[in-house]
This record gives structure tokens, C-alpha cells and sequence, in this order.
């Protein structure tokens, strides 16, 4: 069998694709890559998974096998912590058994970098061309118990103002979506903040609750139906499966999106003074391009997966002049400077309670105060469509390409850079088959709900019209 990698390693539903064969197949590929760099070392963790940890402790052996010295991380780990953990331990490179947000009846092996990161594509393309490759001989490595715990929170700690969060008395709500950070921004609280904390969701669950462990509106009504029962400037940080995304429901019970999110972390930490680039995928919100050159920094834009916003933190990294201040994607996967080159929903989550503690503002109002500042006005809504059967994709592209008005407004510029996005004056509309799923997604902002509602609906007929 053929095993594909998408925009962050390989996944697979469990039992037809993602096997323990299977998962060995790639983890044997996977220590060729580090070997072949001169890797000694790597850190395996897994979130909650079906068989989770049974799938890393298949990875870990054969890694150790092949001749690695690896340390499998105990228990529901998220995988900003695993990325800590490869590099603070000089580790040559991390597996993240997870599928993600993606339903429970997925499961992949993501691969980590030994900066704390993504893989970048050269290296997800040099694992997968070495799959059933033979293995030289030699000696076996070494298998050792670990935690990533204590560092990793002692790391956010280092990250956050956490004098003006427990100055503030606000307390923390944190949505765990029955995923890895169950429990963790509970000890953070209770050992850093020293405020109420109230926990939703925390208890691992396989199946999530039912719902796709992917932290946006639709699936948030049980956080929302508490929310509505909160009051003042207080919201919940909710994080994703294996916890490296952010989303958020604010008091009374309205979602606050990934692109609202985007910008008030970009607001807040260009007006402490840090500076540096701004790298934002091609789904992102155009209010974050005009907040970035409002503050004088430069905006780079990258096709969708988090391993492209990697490669230019690691460019930071060795030029300074070309360091990024933040990095950011529509699904909610967020990059700090200063930190791990990863997506991080739980320093995310702490530092949105930050800027409440820091403006007494709640998130809605901080992001009003950005749309007038910039005169612009975000509505915003995606479409995931599960379609009957296979989509001509190129056809579709092709026709997309070719759609001068998108609801009123008349096209200004045609991006293909990942699928494609039409872009007009306030707004844009994107179709993008997705790399993980049989999914074509459907993405729009416009300065009204009508009309983001219009032209989705009008880019969901001319997607069907391309059923094979």
C-alpha cells in the first residue's frame, strides 16, 4: 500500500490505512531520514486517541530498533510539548502519534523537526521517498520512559505575564475538547495564576464527544450553552485534539474565529515593542495584512500547513533580520516569537488571557477596536464539503479561476498559491480540496454575514458542478 503524506505527515483511518504495519513502515523511514542526518535521538508522544499509546510504543521500538535513543513521553502529551521537548533536548527530531482535528476514526503520525517544529517539506518528502527503503545494519538504539510536563508549563511561564493575569482575578476557562491538554492549563493555573479555573471537556475521550476535535463554532455548542451563563470581559480558550490550535467562545456564548484570534495576538504583541515579520497562510483574513503594515511589519503569505510559517521562523532564526513575530493559519494554528517554531493553542490561550488582563477589555471589544482603527469589518465563514463522490479538481480550479465577481463585488486578483482565492476589496473567497480528507473547503470573508452566506453558496454550487 502506498502511504501518503500531507501538509504535516501522514494519517490515516484506523484499521484500513493506519495500521501498526503500517505506522512501522513509516517509522522506519522516518529513522532512515534522521540517520542519514547524523540523528542520535528522538521523542515519541501521542494524545487520546484510539491506541494511542499503543501506536507510539510501536513507532518508539522501531525507531530504538533501527538505532535511535528515544524517550517515549507518558500519557496524553499535547504536541507543543513534544515539539519542547525535542528541542530542548537536542533531539534530532519528535513523532506526534494524532490525526489532529480530524474525526476519531483518524489517526497519523506527525513528524517534528529538531527545532521543536513542523518537519519541514524537504523532510516530510524524504521520509516518505525512503518508505520500505532498506535499513543498513547496525547497532540498536536505546527505549526510556519520560514526561515533557513540568519543562513545557515552566517554558509558558517564561512566555506570559502571569503577574498581570493574577492581578487581573479573572478566571481561566479552558475547553479541552476531551484532547491532550486535559489537565494541563489546570496545573498551569494553579501553579502560575493562582486564579479560579474552570474546566470543560478535560476528561480523554476517543471519539471527542462526537464532535471533530476541531476548535471552531460548530463544534462548540456545549462550551457555548456554558459560556451563555458567564458574564464580563471573561472568555474560554479552547484547544483542538493534540492541543496545538486555538479557538475561543467569549462570555455569553459567541465564537470568537482564528482570524479575530490572529489579530489581537498580533495587536497586542507588536504594541509591547516586539517586532518582526508577520507570515500568515493564503486562507487567512486580509485584516491581518492591513494590522501587520499598520505596525510597519512585513507580511509574508505561504500556501496552507503550518511547516511552511516553520521554514520562515527557521530563516529568523539564523538571520535576524528576518525574524517572525508571529505566524499564523485559518484553522486556528498559531506561532509566537520566542517560542518553539510551532503552533502552541495552549501559550495562545494564555496570552489572549493576558491581553484581557492588560486592556480589561474582552476579545470581542479589542478586535472591534482593530476594525476601526483599520476601517474594515471582518464577517467570516468556512465550508467543509463532504461530497458524494470524486471532484474533477482540476476542472474546478480551472473554473474558479476563471469567476470574475464573486456576489457584488468584482475579482481583483486571482491567488493560487493553495487551491485558489479570489480576492476583492473587504473580503475574498477560496476553494481548496483538502490534503488529509476527502474534502473540498470553502472559505469566505466579506464585510457582511448575507454576504458571506451569498457567495459561499455560490461557490458550493460551482463545486458541485464538478462531481466526477
Amino acid at each position: 500500500m502506498k502511504l501518503s503524506f500531507g501538509t504535516d505527515g501522514w494519517r490515516g483511518v484506523i484499521a484500513d490505512e493506519f495500521t501498526f504495519a503500517n505506522v512501522r513502515r513509516v517509522a522506519q523511514a522516518h529513522a532512515a531520514a534522521l540517520l542519514a542526518g547524523a540523528g542520535l535521538s528522538a521523542v515519541v508522544a501521542h494524545d487520546t486517541r484510539f491506541l494511542g499509546g499503543a501506536f507510539a510504543g510501536a513507532a518508539a521500538r522501531t525507531l530504538a530498533d533501527a538505532g535511535l535513543d528515544v524517550t517515549l513521553l507518558g500519557g496524553p502529551t499535547p504536541t507543543p510539548a513534544l515539539s519542547h521537548a525535542v528541542r530542548a533536548g537536542g533531539h534530532a527530531g519528535g513523532v506526534m502519534i494524532t490525526a489532529s482535528h480530524n474525526p476519531g476514526q483518524y489517526q497519523g503520525y506527525k513528524l517534528k523537526g529538531p527545532y521543536g517544529g513542523s518537519a519541514t517539506p524537504a523532510l516530510v518528502q524524504e521520509v516518505e521517498s525512503r518508505i520500505d527503503a532498506p535499513l543498513a545494519a547496525g547497532a540498536s538504539g536505546t527505549l526510556t520512559d519520560g514526561s515533557a510536563r513540568a519543562a513545557y508549563l515552566s517554558a509558558l511561564a517564561g512566555l506570559v505575564d502571569t503577574g498581570a493575569i493574577r492581578a487581573s482575578g479573572l478566571p481561566v476557562y479552558h475547553d479541552a475538547m476531551h484532547g491532550a491538554a486535559g489537565g494541563w492549563i489546570e496545573q498551569f493555573t494553579r501553579e502560575h495564576l493562582g486564579v479560579p479555573f474552570h474546566g470543560l471537556r478535560q476528561a480523554p475521550d476517543p471519539l471527542f464527544g462526537g464532535v471533530n476535535p476541531e476548535p471552531i463554532g460548530a463544534n462548540l455548542e456545549a462550551t457555548a450553552q456554558f459560556m451563555r451563563g458567564v458574564s464580563g470581559p471573561a472568555f474560554a480558550m479552547v484547544t483542538d485534539g493534540d492541543a496545538d490550535r486555538i479557538g475561543a467562545v467569549l462570555a455569553g456564548g459567541a465564537f470568537f474565529n482564528s482570524h479575530q484570534i490572529f489579530a489581537v495576538l498580533l495587536h497586542h504583541l507588536a504594541r509591547r515593542g516586539l517586532r518582526g515579520r508577520v507570515v500568515r497562510t493564503v486562507s487567512t483574513s486580509g485584516i491581518i495584512e492591513r494590522l501587520a503594515r499598520h505596525h510597519g511589519l512585513e507580511v509574508v503569505q505561504t500556501p496552507v500547513g503550518f511547516k511552511y510559517i516553520t521554514d520562515h521562523f527557521l530563516e529568523g532564526e539564523a538571520d535576524p533580520a528576518r525574524q517572525v513575530l508571529i505566524g499564523g493559519e485559518e484553522s486556528g494554528g498559531i506561532g509566537v516569537q520566542g517560542h518553539v517554531p510551532e503552533r502552541d493553542g495552549l501559550l495562545n490561550g494564555l496570552l489572549l488571557q493576558e491581553t484581557v488582563a492588560a486592556t480589561g477589555l474582552g476579545l470581542d471589544e479589542q478586535f472591534r477596536q482593530i476594525e476601526a482603527l483599520l476601517d474594515f469589518r471582518h464577517h467570516y465563514d468556512r465550508i467543509d464539503l463532504h461530497l458524494p463522490g470524486p471532484v474533477n479538481r482540476a476542472a474546478l480550479m480551472d473554473d474558479v479561476s476563471n469567476t470574475a465577481r464573486l456576489g457584488a463585488h468584482a475579482v481583483q486578483d486571482v491567488i493560487t498559491l493553495d487551491g485558489v482565492k479570489l480576492a476583492f476589496d473587504g473580503g475574498y473567497g477560496m476553494v481548496r480540496a483538502s490534503g488529509t480528507e476527502p474534502v473540498v473547503r470553502l472559505y469566505v470573508e466579506a464585510p457582511s454575514p448575507g454576504e458571506v452566506q451569498g457567495i459561499l453558496g455560490q461557490l458550493r454550487t460551482l463545486t458541485m458542478r464538478h462531481l466526477s
